[in-house]
């Protein structure tokens, strides 16, 4: 049965009420204490109440309408037998309900901008949770060449990775290439204990997070035994050609400008390349130019590279980091 009615109360044109016929399911809707319900409310504005196998949305009527096409397209979900965590929430509070994509739907499934994008991997479907994300890993489908730039949590590497792993899984490239600048901030790496891979793979330890988060432990600790995922800082790419491989250069803004240059003519046929980066954290030395902004001054006319940009409206982290974020860009010198 599909998603229950919306019907208004004729005696209280502030109140919408939603009808749900499968109890169970509305339970996950509503969450431990009726969290998920509290989420909307805080975003939006409004009050939900529960009534037997209805929830009553009070309100104004643009964010009550808002109110009860989030609540439907959450319980369409539920419905369709997916989960539903605080990120789907956020999502939808963020982009509003898009067409109804089944589980099995896929990222090539690009129809108009309503349409619900998705990238599956093996552990997990991802699913970005702004526009700018959105529009991002359209791009990274799109493009051989993608740049994504803006602050910590806007999920750049986290979805590059995510579509690495998509296209490796589904046979368009044979391995995948992650890399970082090895940049010492504040610390140096001789005084690190261990032999190179010990002093280096700090600095690489956010690629083997996002890395794990698509593919189980096993799976991708025997994909980089065999040389089908590589992690590797920024200075071993010298001397490569990369052919059909996904690859992504993450924190480019400390890759100097003969490093970016170095990298980027690294692509080889059949290669994808995703440049990352914010461009308020550079570590480099006083003096040394970015890669990452004399690239973006010198290609962006290019047609066939794409640029996106992010905001701290589109951190996806704890809400405690966008606000850090907005209150640091107001600091800045004009």
């Amino acid at each position: 049965m599909a998603t229950g009615a919306l019907t208004p109360t004729a005696q209280d044109v502030t109140e919408s009420l939603l009808e749900f016929p499968d109890n169970f399911l509305l339970i996950d809707l509503c969450g431990e204490y009726d969290r998920n319900l509290t989420t909307i409310e805080n975003s939006l504005g409004v009050q939900i109440l529960r009534r037997g196998n209805q929830l009553a949305v009070i309100g104004e009527e643009a964010p009550r309408r808002d109110a009860v096409d989030v609540l439907r397209a959450l319980y369409s979900r539920l419905e369709a037998g997916r989960s539903l965590d605080p990120g789907d929430i956020d999502r939808e509070l963020r982009m509003g309900p898009a067409s109804g994509a089944g589980p099995d739907d896929q990222i090539e499934l690009f129809k108009g901008e309503t349409a619900r994008v998705e990238i599956k991997t093996r552990k997990k479907l991802v699913e970005p949770r702004t526009d700018a994300q959105k529009a991002y890993v359209k791009s990274l489908f799109d493009h051989e060449l993608a740049f994504g730039i803006g602050p910590a949590g806007t999920g750049k590497t986290y979805l590059a990775v995510a579509v690495g792993v998509n296209m490796l899984i589904s046979g368009h490239v044979d391995k995948i290439i992650l890399s970082r600048p090895a940049v010492e901030a504040g610390e140096k790496l001789g005084y690190l204990p261990g032999d190179m891979k010990d002093k280096v793979d700090p600095y690489m330890q956010p690629l083997y997070d996002a890395l794990n988060d698509f593919l189980p432990g096993k799976q991708a600790a025997k994909m980089m035994e065999e040389k089908v995922i590589e992690i590797a800082p920024l200075a071993f790419m010298r001397g490569r050609t990369l052919s059909n491989a996904f690859v992504v250069l993450d924190e480019a803004q400390n890759a100097t400008t003969m490093q970016m240059k170095m990298f980027l003519t690294r692509l080889g046929e059949g290669s994808r390349m995703v440049i990352t980066g914010d461009r308020t954290q550079i570590d480099l030395p006083r003096g040394v130019n970015s890669g990452l902004w004399d690239a973006e001054r010198l290609l962006k006319n290019i047609p066939k590279i794409s640029f996106n940009y992010f905001t701290s409206k589109d951190v996806v982290r704890h809400p405690l980091v966008a606000a850090i974020i907005e209150a640091y860009e107001a600091d800045e010198p004009q």
